[in-house]
């Protein structure tokens, strides 16, 4: 999963959770590889009021996971067949809809875990589930299809 740094209102760096480019050395400071350079970087605040202190200086930060931008920028609902999709790697650790179940836009579908995080799969829109393709405890592969609706 990508994650956008953006100061000043202008994208910086895209950080995806290799293991080895951004390591949490202690709580809240962060070691980041960048183009072969090493940065230690201390994150200050909390979501909407992130400020970031490198070298000395403090820097607003704004961090942008492509999940939300891409929900908000669909300000219309999508219409017909659809299907949910894994975005990486990982294990399902929990199936919370059933077939014939009908949902909400945002809704959680399945919950699967890649590196150590559960990451939500949500609805993108109301409508049934009309198939779950797989169950709880089972492994996926990026881009395989977990639940389709109508």
């Amino acid at each position: 999963m990508n994650f956008r740094a953006i100061l000043n209102g202008k994208a910086v760096a895209e950080f995806d959770q290799t293991p080895g480019e951004v390591e949490e050395i202690s709580p809240g400071v962060y070691s980041v590889l960048r183009n072969g350079q090493s940065f230690a970087v201390r994150l200050i605040g909390g979501p909407g009021n992130y400020e970031v202190a490198v070298d000395g200086h403090r820097f607003p930060l704004q961090l942008e996971d492509p999940r939300d931008a891409a929900s908000a920028n669909n300000t219309s609902e999508q219409s017909g067949r659809v299907e949910v999709k894994s975005a990486m790697p990982g294990k399902v650790v929990r199936v919370l809809v059933s077939d014939g179940d009908m949902v909400e836009p945002g809704q959680s579908l399945i919950v699967v875990e890649a590196m150590k995080m559960q990451n939500e799969l949500k609805s993108p829109k109301t409508g049934r589930v009309v198939k779950i393709n797989t169950i709880e405890g089972a492994t996926v592969q990026a881009g395989q299809v977990l639940v389709v609706l109508e």
